[in-house]
């Protein structure tokens, strides 16, 4: 029995450089984001259902999927984002157990960690053995998130509150790893967690 491990955090929170020191650890990362961009490529079903949900408005002049266009009705209406996530997540957790599968085929004792930003929103903890949350400050998401992202400060504030609040992402983890120091300090963390994850 293999364990399923997924890891999230809020937006900003630094989830992709975790799972990056991870990966360089030796864990196969099955990012949500990727197989996300993977599932509404241009040619896809998912890229058509989305056109016919939100109008060919969303589609950049070579025929992709405008992702700013589309955040900026999604982030702003809740039944909007529902219905995204209705075309998106099925598709995405279809490929991501396909790639679990596959990495699982070719090495039977890899550590398949899956990235998943929006695991406690989508109802979906109870389907792994351990969560692994990165957290930080929401002030800190923020100001990372209009650094990032060229936001507004409303904007950025918006896009965190259209996620699971700090408390609840916190209490459905079984390992944290803070995020507000330095690089060091963050290392010496995942050294800690890759201790923890791997059987000895």
């Amino acid at each position: 029995m293999t364990t399923r491990i997924v890891l999230t955090g809020g937006i900003a929170s630094g989830k992709s450089l975790v799972a990056d020191m991870l990966a360089e650890r030796g864990a196969v990362i099955i990012d949500a984001d990727l197989l996300a961009r993977e599932a509404v490529a241009p040619g896809t079903p998912g890229l058509a259902a989305i056109v016919d949900r939100f109008g060919a408005g969303i589609l950049a002049p070579d025929g992709s999927l405008d992702r700013a266009a589309l955040g900026a009705i999604v982030f702003a209406d809740a039944d909007a984002r529902a219905d995204l996530n209705a075309i998106v997540h099925p598709r995405v957790r279809a490929l991501a157990s396909e790639r679990r599968a596959a990495a699982l085929a070719a090495n039977p004792n890899a550590l398949v960690v899956e990235v998943i930003p929006l695991v406690v929103e989508t109802g979906q903890t109870d389907a792994f053995d351990t969560v692994v949350v990165v957290d930080a400050h929401p002030e800190t998401q923020v100001a990372r998130l209009r650094a990032r992202n060229d936001l507004s400060d409303a904007d950025a504030r918006a896009r965190l509150a259209a996620q699971a609040s700090r408390a609840e992402r916190l209490a459905a983890a079984h390992h944290v790893v803070a995020n507000e120091g330095t690089l060091h300090e963050l290392t010496e963390q995942i050294d800690a967690l890759w201790q923890a994850l791997t059987p000895r």
